[in-house]
């Protein structure tokens, strides 16, 4: 499975804002210090401005800044929103599906489990979690640990078990309102 490239420029975009989270920072700046096109940048800042997730200011000294703390903004939750097709094999659509197999087949149902697995992961993880600053505040702590081609035991046990074995609870995320800020008015609280 591979997540699409705006979905980790989206998560680039907003883990870079929250490095930053005492400024604004522009798009020109994120795509520059990220290796990505400018346009690109405004596409993705404009729909997570449009997701409640970045606010954005306007005008010569303006920019943009999360519009939640960073502990609030789950990795889960970006993916789901910047995802367009999370279906993992035909079976997953049922108006598309031409599989002869479905009937009987157990695959569907293993693939469910490992996608609910991987939210599952996913959701216990926030930028605040992610992000230098948090990470550098931390006593004792080494990071985060890259766990690529590693699963933990509880994560193993969740694929083995199904389900109902994780421990992450998934929820919506919250519907928030966009608010566009001049500049020089305070962040919102």
């Amino acid at each position: 499975m591979r997540l699409a490239d705006y979905t980790d420029y989206a998560l680039r975009v907003l883990l870079y804002c929250a490095q930053h989270a005492d400024r604004l920072v522009t798009v020109g700046e994120i795509a520059e210090r990220q290796g990505l096109a400018k346009n690109q940048v405004m596409k993705i800042v404009a729909d997570l401005a449009h997701a409640g997730l970045l606010e954005t200011v306007r005008g010569r000294s303006g920019g943009v800044r999360l519009m939640r703390p960073a502990a609030e903004i789950r990795v889960g939750d970006v993916v789901r929103l910047s995802e367009t097709d999370l279906r993992l094999t035909e079976c997953f659509d049922h108006r598309s599906n031409r599989c002869t197999l479905t009937a009987e087949c157990g695959l569907r149902g293993v693939f469910a489990r490992a996608l609910h697995a991987f939210f599952g992961v996913l959701d216990s993880v926030t930028l605040g979690d992610l992000s230098a600053p948090a990470r550098s505040r931390r006593s004792g702590s080494q990071g985060v640990r890259d766990i690529s081609g590693t699963a933990s035991k509880p994560l193993q046990r969740a694929a083995v078990a199904g389900p109902r074995a994780l421990t992450a609870k998934a929820t919506k995320p919250e519907a928030v309102a966009v608010r566009r800020v001049r500049p020089g008015e305070p962040a919102p609280a």
